[in-house]
């Protein structure tokens, strides 16, 4: 299983995606604004990142600072609001069956092939 959580608008996510497949990889492309992530989809991404849901938020978006900057949540508040905002999430990860990584640059993803 070889999996890539793609936003085909997000420049880096296309050089993920393109990375991949160039190295000869055929990985299923989740566009996670089309399906949101569960938040059994993303506990399960985490823990093969062994990190925690707050480092997979982009906190440069404007959401993030006019919704969510200074708030003290726990972690599973901020899953479920990565699950219901999609556009936080640090983009692309690419996952296989036993690790994942947010592969920015693409080259990372070699961490989980």
């Amino acid at each position: 299983m070889l999996k890539i959580y793609h936003n085909p608008r997000c420049k880096k996510s296309r050089a993920g995606l393109q990375w991949l497949r160039e190295n000869g990889h055929q990985p299923e492309v989740v566009e996670y604004f089309k399906n949101p992530l569960s938040t059994d989809s993303l506990n399960s991404i985490l823990n093969k990142m062994h990190i925690k849901a707050f480092d997979l938020i982009r906190t440069q978006e404007v959401l993030y600072k006019t919704s969510f900057k200074g708030l003290v949540l726990n972690e599973d508040e901020w899953i479920k609001v990565i699950s219901e905002n999609p556009n936080l999430m640090k983009r692309p990860i690419v996952e296989t069956q036993l690790k994942a990584v947010w592969a920015d640059p693409a080259e990372l993803s070699e961490k989980v092939l």
